[in-house]
C-alpha cells in the first residue's frame, strides 16, 4: 500500500513558477513509476508527466515540454514537479499517482495509487 500526499500548490501569475511535491509512504517507493496528472474544471483528468523508478526516464505531454520538470528523490520518498513559465491554461488540481510498471503509460486506469490533489491557479 502506498499513500501519496501532494503539496506546493497555490496562486501564481502567468509566467511564474511553482514546485509541487508528493510525499509517499511505504518502503517500496523506489519500485514505482510516479506521475503527475491534472484536472481542470469541467474537464477530464489528463496525464502530465511520468518518471520511472530510477529517475532516469521521463515522459511529458507536449503541452508542458520545456516548461515542467519532474524529478524524484528515492531516499526521501518524494517526487517533485517544477513548473515554470506557467500559463492560465495550466490551472487545475494536480494529482500525484503511482504504478508498478512502465513509465510510458498515460492512462488513468493504469495507476494504482492516487493523492488527493493540490490546486494550482494561474492568473492572467
Amino acid at each position: 500500500q502506498v499513500q501519496l500526499v501532494e503539496s506546493g500548490g497555490g496562486l501564481v501569475q502567468a509566467g511564474g513558477s511553482l514546485r509541487l511535491s508528493c510525499a509517499a509512504s511505504g518502503r517500496t517507493f523506489s519500485s514505482y513509476t510516479m506521475a503527475w496528472f491534472r484536472q481542470a474544471p469541467g474537464k477530464e483528468r489528463e496525464f502530465v508527466v511520468s518518471i520511472d523508478w530510477s529517475g532516469s526516464r521521463t515522459y511529458y505531454v507536449d503541452s508542458v515540454k520545456g516548461r515542467f520538470a519532474i524529478s524524484r528523490d528515492n531516499a526521501k520518498n518524494t517526487v517533485y514537479l517544477q513548473m515554470n513559465s506557467l500559463k492560465p491554461e495550466d490551472t487545475a488540481v494536480y494529482y500525484c499517482a503511482a504504478r508498478m510498471g512502465s513509465y510510458y503509460y498515460t492512462g488513468n486506469l493504469g495507476y494504482d495509487y492516487w493523492g488527493r490533489g493540490t490546486q494550482v491557479t494561474v492568473s492572467s
